[in-house]
């Protein structure tokens, strides 16, 4: 089963590489773009038909290693 991780910072938290996108993006005369808030997206393929264990599994898998937990959240999903 295919299952998609979405890593974004929390609110509150600075975005340098964000910032410096935004600015990118204006500079190369893109107009309309108010902020720029960057992330992570993972695509994995999970073993298995059970999504309730490929969830779980992927939950200890973010908090280990895909998320840094004290200023990133995540969201699962799993088609």
């Amino acid at each position: 089963m295919k299952a998609r991780v979405v890593v974004t910072l929390k609110n509150g938290v600075l975005d340098p590489q964000g910032k410096a996108i935004e600015g990118a993006l204006k500079s190369l005369g893109v107009a309309g773009v108010a902020s720029v808030r960057q992330g992570k997206v993972f695509d994995l393929e999970m073993e298995g038909g059970d999504p309730k264990v490929a969830t779980e599994r992927l939950q200890a898998a973010c908090e280990k290693l895909l998320a840094n937990t004290v200023i990133e959240n995540f969201k699962i999903d799993i088609a």
